[in-house]
């Protein structure tokens, strides 16, 4: 593998600003299912689809992303998420305009369009630009600056959107149909302002990268270790430590979804009111943002990224148990406290997923985007056992996903034969 540009702090500069786009367009979705329910009179099924939207564009988005990364390379691909991202965002001014719901998704599924393409340039450029056995802990930094991003994001677009959002709901209940209408078209025109800054931003950042000297990483071209590792190979089929981390991506993605999105509906369900409860999803991303800066000081120092990964699993499944046998905050604190136990097995997912592929990585980075999906399906089946069972039963659901990953990172990514 190559690259045309001296290697450096800037280009992790860049793309660190780039994990902070991910983490602010994607926590924007926390504040729009309670503000598209108000604004287009959703129901709750209605409402999710908000999520659902945003990330089945991993699935559906991330193959033909790598056929796009061929072309354009890495650095271009990364710029031109960026400009998918803002019409995406574009989408959301018309739909504000109309309260037409269909609109809001459509611009959903295109923003997390830019998303899967930049997520598969990104993620394995962080993971090659530099020594393969310390790239956890270049994901960490990035993982950083991707939920620092996520906690502001719903404290900003909340204070806009969601204002007196109770009061609102209230005041609808007393108006007659033409006042209802005025007030429903006067809310839904409060993401027009934020949307049009995102796409500022969005273009701005683009142009920066598109002529920055952000090197190029050409993984098509290998070297003598990984062209042995590759020969024969003409399917990324022939690489099973490859297929079990798109499962461990599928796997993980959905149980961090779950500590960051079901917090306050738990929390709710334990007794604890709302007014204090929307507060526990910062809590978790919190969680995170300390375990990246364990990695960061720990990673490959005084522990391999693996094992970081596999202890963590560890903690997720003890983190989990103590939840569902304890009760109230001391409950509620423990899914908070599942934002440490994720915090590390993203960042070391990728480096052991991407080992030895060569000039694979860019379709092996598609099928590890397109696992973001996890995100959309394991949360409605957490919403499923909470209908059969209670919302803290349900949790035992993340007990064999996190021991299927604690499987990864102590065997699954070794599983390297050379037929699948």
């Amino acid at each position: 593998m190559t690259t045309t540009a001296k290697k450096g702090m800037p280009p992790i500069i860049i793309i660190g600003a780039l994990f902070f786009i991910f983490g602010f367009v994607t926590w924007l979705n926390s504040v729009l299912i309670p503000y598209l329910k108000l604004a287009c009179e959703l129901n709750n099924f209605e409402s999710y689809l908000v999520a659902f939207a945003f990330y089945i564009s991993y699935l559906v988005m991330a193959i033909p992303s790598a056929s796009v990364l061929k072309v354009t390379g890495y650095k271009k691909g990364m710029a031109l998420g960026l400009v998918v991202m803002g019409i995406g965002a574009l989408v959301f001014i018309p739909a504000a305009l109309t309260r037409t719901y269909g609109l809001f998704l459509l611009g959903l599924f295109i923003q997390g369009t830019g998303l899967a393409l930049l997520q598969t340039a990104s993620n394995p450029y962080i993971t090659i630009l530099g020594p393969a056995e310390s790239a956890a802990k270049r994901i960490s930094i990035m993982g950083i600056c991707n939920k620092v991003a996520g906690a502001i994001a719903p404290i900003v677009l909340g204070a806009i959107a969601l204002k007196d959002a109770d009061g609102f709901h209230d005041r609808l209940l007393t108006m007659n149909p033409a006042e209802k209408i005025a007030e429903l078209n006067a809310l839904a025109s409060r993401v027009i302002l934020p949307y049009v800054i995102i796409i500022i931003v969005l273009i701005i950042l683009a142009v920066l990268i598109y002529f920055s000297t952000l090197p190029e990483i050409d993984t098509d071209q290998e070297d003598e270790a990984v062209s042995q590792a590759t020969a024969g190979k003409t399917s990324i089929l022939q690489f099973p430590h490859l297929l079990l981390g798109v499962l461990t991506v599928f796997l993980y993605v959905g149980v961090e979804v779950m500590a960051g999105d079901t917090i306050i509906s738990y929390a709710h369900y334990q007794g604890i009111p709302l007014s204090t409860a929307k507060f526990f999803t910062t809590f978790t991303l919190m969680g995170m943002i300390l375990g990246y800066l364990i990695g960061i000081i720990c990673i490959p120092k005084y522990i391999s990224q693996e094992n970081a990964m596999k202890w963590f699993a560890v903690l997720g499944i003890v983190l989990t148990v103590i939840a569902i046998f304890t009760t109230g905050y001391t409950s509620v604190l423990f899914i908070a406290l599942l934002g440490l136990a994720n915090s590390l097995v993203w960042p070391a997912i990728w480096p052991l997923a991407l080992s030895g592929l060569g000039r694979f990585t860019k379709i092996a980075s598609s099928l590890l985007i397109m696992g973001i999906a996890g995100g959309a399906i394991i949360p409605l089946c957490y919403g499923a056992l909470v209908d059969a069972l209670n919302a803290q039963q349900a949790y035992w659901i993340m007990v064999p996903c996190y021991a299927f990953i604690f499987y990864y990172a102590a065997a699954g990514y070794k599983v390297k034969s050379k037929t699948y």
